[in-house]
C-alpha cells in the first residue's frame, strides 16, 4: 500500500471530525487520495495528527457518499468509477436541475440572480488559479444557492448529493485542465444572465451542457 499522503493543515479539536472528513474531500478532489488505492484509518490519522476514530467516522461518511469503499481488515479503498457512471449522473442531474431552474426563471426577479453573481465570480477566481478542491467547493455552493431559490430543502439535499458524486476525481485518466476549469466556471455566469433574461432556451441548453462538461 503507497504512503497515503494528506493535507497539512492542521485540525482543531473542536471539530476534529468535520475538519478530517473535509481534509479527507479535499484530498479526494485533488488526487492526493488515488483512485483503486487503500487507506487506512490509523496511518491517516497519524498524518493528520489524529486518532484512527474522527478519520474511520468520516471515511464512513464517505462510504455512504460512494467515494470509498470498506475493505475489511485492511481500510478504505478509492473507488474507480467508470465514464458510464459519471454520464448517469449527469443525466439525473440535468433530470432534476433543468426542470427547476426552468420553472425559477418564470418566478425569480432579475434582482435575485445579481445577487448570486459572487458565487459565479468566486468559481472563476478559483478556476484561475487552478485550484481543483476550492472550484468543487464554490461550484457547489453556486448550484447549491440557486437551487435553495425554490424552497425545497430536500430538492437540494439530493442535488448536492449528486453534484458531490460527480465531483470525485475517480474515472482513470488526466485531471480537468484549467481551460476547461474556466470554461465551465463562464457557465455560471451566463445561466445567470439567461436566468434574468428568462431565456428559457438558453437556460435549458446551459444547464445540460454544464452537466456534459463537468464529466471531461
Amino acid at each position: 500500500m503507497p504512503a497515503a499522503r494528506a493535507p497539512a493543515a492542521p485540525v482543531h479539536r473542536h471539530s476534529v471530525r468535520a475538519q478530517v472528513l473535509e481534509l479527507l474531500r479535499t484530498a479526494l478532489v485533488s488526487g492526493e487520495l488515488a483512485p483503486g488505492e487503500v487507506y487506512s484509518a490509523p496511518v491517516l490519522g497519524e498524518r493528520l495528527g489524529v486518532s484512527a476514530t474522527p478519520v474511520r467516522e468520516a471515511m464512513q461518511r464517505l462510504a455512504v457518499e460512494g467515494a470509498v469503499e470498506v475493505v475489511p481488515n485492511r481500510g478504505f479503498r478509492v473507488v474507480r468509477r467508470t465514464a458510464r457512471e459519471l454520464a448517469e449522473l449527469a443525466e439525473v442531474r440535468a433530470l432534476i436541475e433543468v426542470p427547476v431552474m426552468l420553472r425559477l426563471a418564470r418566478t425569480v426577479p432579475a434582482a435575485r440572480w445579481d445577487a448570486l453573481r459572487p458565487l459565479a465570480e468566486a468559481t472563476a477566481g478559483a478556476a484561475a488559479r487552478g485550484d481543483r478542491a476550492h472550484y468543487a467547493e464554490t461550484d457547489r455552493a453556486f448550484h447549491r444557492a440557486v437551487l435553495a431559490l425554490d424552497g425545497n430543502e430536500q430538492l437540494v439535499a439530493v442535488a448536492e448529493d449528486l453534484h458531490r458524486r460527480s465531483q470525485w476525481p475517480l474515472v482513470s485518466g488526466p485531471a480537468p485542465r484549467q481551460a476547461d476549469l474556466l470554461a465551465d466556471a463562464a457557465e455560471h455566469t451566463a445561466l445567470l444572465d439567461a436566468l434574468a433574461a428568462q431565456d428559457f432556451t438558453v437556460v435549458q441548453a446551459l444547464v445540460r451542457e454544464h452537466f456534459t462538461g463537468a464529466q471531461t
